[in-house]
């Protein structure tokens, strides 16, 4: 891993700057990717342009910045987009600077003031190295204080004409993921959340390592089809077989649902009869489990009414302490006298059998015996 620490100047970073909202933002005469695709907007308010501004104008440091070498032999800004912003927008005179009271744009300032802003020095390291090297050093520095997320990180690393494509797609305020996506998943376009979401989509998984892979099979792809319209393609299945919205459609790993299941065939009226009769059950506590019971079948996704406290007190008078459980299977504990808050209520006839949380389907078990019961 090579880490180089560069001394440059404001003249030299503002030479050829250009935002262009598609194209992106470059500086450094063009060779320096100043939003690069993991990179969030422009977030600074007018106190912090201008307490860097202000620093610049009194000579006083500001913090390092990171660059990333490219194999393109261009640079990206990893670590220091808002203060570069700031820098080139002050140069470029879309805001003043408040000097003492005194509201200046650059083309305000005297001559000896422009030359020093243009003359300061920046602290710039420069990275470059195996993606392996990068990945790890990358994580060292968010460590110590770079808040970057784990894709932030990856699109670094990764950073070619995929990533830039693919920004258009899944990273954009705005964006054709987000636009289509909103109300079937949580997820935020400018940290990457989005997509990271479809890559774990298109390989059916999460590991770090495996989405590292097919961002490395992909680096220099020239379009993102393959994962828009498999993200694409997981949305219209959702839209087409669950066509009533409920606000939990949001947290639903539709991903993992449409893998397994998509390939089947449904009655949409069924599935939407299904879907209702469990949102209506006042045993059900409405959940994104609901979806997934649907198609597995599987209780352990639903969140059944639990027994109030009055309904299990009730439950531990009648029994005396003692765990019914512990005495049908002759457990030592059989006679044991448990405190109240050593049990558990439970359903002596399970909601799947039909059974209600009424006082005459509780039960109190001690701990043991119910994890017992939950786990088979």
């Amino acid at each position: 891993m090579k880490i180089e620490l560069k001394t440059i100047k404001i003249k030299e970073l503002v030479e050829g700057f250009r935002d262009d909202s598609e194209e992106g933002v470059t500086g450094y005469g063009g060779k320096l990717d100043i939003r690069p695709p993991y990179q969030r907007e422009f977030v600074y308010n007018d106190e912090q342009q201008q307490a860097v501004i202000s620093t610049v104008m009194k000579g006083f440091p500001l913090n390092t910045m990171y660059w990333v070498v490219r194999k393109d032999g261009r640079y990206e800004v990893l670590d220091g987009q808002q203060r570069t912003l700031s820098i080139c927008n002050y140069h470029e005179g879309n805001f003043s600077w408040n000097d003492n009271m005194y509201l200046k744009n650059f083309h305000n300032l005297t001559q000896e003031q422009k030359e020093k802003f243009l003359d300061y020095e920046m602290q710039v390291y420069f990275c470059e190295g195996t993606e392996d090297e990068k990945l790890e050093w990358f994580k060292t520095i968010n460590i110590a204080g770079l808040k970057l997320t784990e894709q932030e990180i990856r699109n670094a690393i990764y950073a070619g004409s995929w990533t830039a494509v693919a920004k258009k797609y899944f990273s954009k305020s705005g964006c054709p993921a987000k636009r289509i996506s909103d109300r079937y998943l949580k997820a935020t376009a400018d940290r990457q959340q989005l997509l990271e979401k479809a890559i774990e989509w298109k390989i059916q998984s999460n590991d770090s390592k495996a989405i590292c892979g097919y961002m490395s099979q992909h680096q220099n792809d020239t379009d993102c089809n393959d994962l828009w319209l498999y993200f694409k393609a997981v949305i219209d299945w959702v839209q087409a077989h669950f066509p009533k919205y409920h606000k939990e459609m949001q947290t639903v790993p539709w991903g993992e649902i449409y893998a397994k299941y998509h390939s089947n065939t449904y009655s949409v009226k069924e599935l939407e009869e299904k879907v209702e009769g469990l949102f209506n059950d006042d045993e059900i506590e409405p959940s994104s489990g609901i979806y997934q019971y649907v198609f597995t079948g599987n209780v352990k996704y639903l969140n059944t009414r639990q027994f109030n406290k009055s309904q299990k007190r009730r439950a531990y008078n009648r029994q005396g302490g003692i765990c019914p459980r512990c005495v049908a299977k002759n457990k030592p504990t059989k006679d044991k006298i448990w405190d109240f808050e050593e049990m558990e209520g439970d359903h002596i006839t399970p909601w799947h059998e039909g059974g209600k949380t009424t006082d005459d389907n509780c039960q109190m078990l001690c701990r043991e015996c119910n994890r017992e019961k939950g786990g088979k």
